[in-house]
């Protein structure tokens, strides 16, 4: 009987262990990589991660850190109600010539585990860039800021 016991304890145990919510389980991005294209150097270039909350409670984002320090985020910092839709952006330097591939790691309330959201795309002399066409992209002199408009699926 104490060995029945136990077991059946140990399967309880393991059970709500298993069951911890994940990211997605409690919200959906529109797109969790962005293709920012092609950029001039030293003009930061921000772009917009759309989120969903999907669960049935209130969804507060705790945190979404850049894995470097060329890239900065920022996010909704009020509760985002369940079906409704939070942001997070992400600003990239452009200050190095070359590929890049950039992660922002966002930790959800009451979630351990982190959701991993990437940036893209390549960083051009301002004389190759400027040989290029990248209609879906504006960049304002004024706040030397290129912000992406990318649509996604």
């Amino acid at each position: 009987m104490k060995n029945f016991l136990l077991s059946v304890f140990s399967l309880v145990i393991c059970t709500v262990a298993i069951a911890q919510k994940k990211p997605d389980d409690v919200a959906k991005f529109a797109s969790e990589m962005i293709n920012m294209g092609k950029l001039p150097q030293n003009v930061p270039a921000k772009v917009t991660f759309r989120l969903t909350n999907i669960s049935k409670e209130p969804l507060i984002i705790e945190d979404a850190k850049p894995t470097c320090g060329c890239t900065i985020g920022n996010y909704t910092k009020e509760p985002i109600m369940p079906g409704k839709q939070g942001i997070i952006t992400a600003t990239y330097s452009a200050a190095s010539l070359n590929s890049f591939e950039k992660q922002l790691n966002v930790k959800f309330a009451g979630i351990n585990e982190m959701k991993m959201i990437t940036i893209k795309g390549e960083v051009l002399t301002a004389e190759a860039f400027a040989k290029t066409k990248t209609p879906a992209s504006k960049v304002t002199a004024k706040s030397k800021t290129k912000t992406i408009t990318r649509k996604t699926k």
